[in-house]
């Protein structure tokens, strides 16, 4: 994350079904609602930053909720965006940091959360999480050659990068198809441990 980029605590939140987003992945997105297109030009012309969450499914069964957001989601900023002639838009979101949903501020005209962001830490020293960097890249390369369909292109790009957290985001982001266990993975603070869990 960028060390001079403020995070406001106070942050537009989008809530999206089966979709989970991670610090350092890219979103696209395509705003077609009314009051995401209402949010986007506010958010354009401000800090060009937003959250987006999965929906809390057992909140919205349990308690009937409106489009509940699971309590860990993820701030990105708009990183591209092409308005159409028909007022809706396609986007780009680069992932910044994890966020705790302390509540909805409003709803109207488009849902504004209060948020506290969630910092990463590890117990492992940085040669375990190096280590546990290098058998996840291992895993990931023995499902590809078993016929999944991981491209080479991803676990070339994936190999390249240096900091265990965002490969292990990155690979969730991209690879993990169980939106109930990416959730997990988003929600576990400790690098190690999210590591040693995917």
């Amino acid at each position: 994350m960028n060390v001079d980029l403020v995070i406001p605590n106070r942050l537009p939140i989008m809530t999206l079904p089966e979709t989970v987003f991670f610090p350092q992945a890219m979103l696209p997105l395509h705003i077609f609602e009314d009051r995401y297109r209402k949010m986007l030009k506010d958010v354009l012309s401000n800090h060009r930053m937003f959250a987006v969450s999965a929906l809390d499914e057992k909140q919205r069964k349990t308690l009937d909720l409106f489009e509940p957001p699971c309590q860990v989601a993820t701030v990105g900023i708009i990183r591209a965006c092409r308005k159409n002639d028909d007022g809706t838009a396609n986007l780009v979101m680069q992932g910044l940091c994890r966020i705790k949903v302390e509540g909805i501020v409003h709803e109207a005209p488009y849902r504004f959360a209060q948020i506290q962001p969630l910092a990463s830490a590890s117990k492992m020293s940085s040669t375990d999480l190096l280590r546990l960097k290098g058998r996840l890249l291992r895993c990931i390369g023995v499902k590809r050659r078993l016929g999944s369909m991981v491209s080479k292109d991803v676990l070339t790009f994936l190999k390249s990068i240096d900091e265990p957290e965002v490969v292990v985001d990155l690979a969730a982001f991209s690879l993990c198809e169980d939106t109930r266990f990416k959730q997990r993975l988003l929600e576990t603070l400790d690098t190690g441990s999210r590591l040693e869990l995917y």
